[in-house]
């Protein structure tokens, strides 16, 4: 996606106003959000409903219905999981990892911005996504159909076809992973926006990654590759969980994004 284009300098009035209201509201990035708003706002009294909906607290991203990730505008929706940058740490890893993979797999999908990016890059492959969430499975259907995708609602690998098993080259699984105690502590967006099934990980937040790593073995193909998002101080965990299954794992990580993903692979 092209980069969001700034507002005409024939309606400087409209962008400072829009620019003191969210500063005042105490948006951080005023600017860059007055020109997002603007530049999706059909409008004047759109821009205005959409600056009033923020202003009340509502993420950026829900106010104008899409957020933008690897250069797609991925649509999404009220109470779905909005991607987050540092997840394209874990795009480019699985690309780096698997450039030829022919199958792939977003498990735990959401808004299914990880496997539409996949997909988008890699070119001409079969992409399957799943959700236990039916929001999240609606927003996903819309965000692959470009690129052939296709959206499965269940519980991780039951909603997958069976058929699937033994050849999938990208398994992305950016499965919750925050310690049930700490969701407290998570900005408020999160908190009061996303659902809770796609941010709770459990005690130590990697319950789910340890249903995933058990199963990821008889889903991938000789020399796939499975990928989670973890936190610095989970990552040494998830390591071990997934080499007890019998991958070959390792973490990696990137200081820009303050991004962590852990990497197995079917030997």
């Amino acid at each position: 996606m092209p980069s969001v284009s700034a507002v005409p300098p024939s309606a400087p009035s409209s962008r400072d106003s829009v620019v003191a209201a969210l500063r005042t509201a105490g948006c951080v990035f005023a600017e860059d959000e007055a020109e997002m708003i603007l530049a999706t706002a059909r409008t004047p009294a759109e821009a205005a409903a959409m600056v009033e909906r923020r202003v009340a607290g509502l993420p950026l991203e829900l106010v104008v219905g899409w957020a933008e990730f690897r250069g797609l505008r991925i649509a999404v929706a009220p109470g779905v999981f909005v991607p987050r940058r540092r997840t394209e740490f874990l795009v480019e890893q699985a690309l780096r990892q698997a450039p030829a993979a022919a199958v792939v797999v977003d498990l735990c999908c959401g808004s299914g911005a990880v496997g539409a990016a996949l997909a988008a890059a890699l070119g001409g492959v079969e992409l399957h996504a799943a959700d236990i969430d039916p929001a999240a499975v609606r927003c996903a259907r819309g965000n692959v159909a470009s690129v052939g995708g296709q959206v499965h609602q269940g519980d991780l690998f039951e909603a997958l076809p069976g058929a699937l098993r033994g050849r999938v080259g990208i398994l992305a699984a950016n499965v919750p992973y925050v310690p049930s105690e700490e969701i407290g502590l998570l900005p408020q967006e999160a908190r009061d926006h996303e659902p809770l099934v796609a941010l709770d990980g459990g005690t130590d937040g990697l319950d789910v990654l340890r249903r995933v790593a058990a199963e990821a073995p008889r889903w991938l193909a000789p020399g796939g590759c499975v990928l989670v998002e973890t936190s610095r101080r989970q990552a040494p965990t998830a390591v071990d969980v997934l080499e007890r299954n019998g991958l070959t794992a390792r973490p990696v990580m990137s200081e820009e994004l303050y991004a962590h993903v852990v990497i197995g692979v079917r030997p």
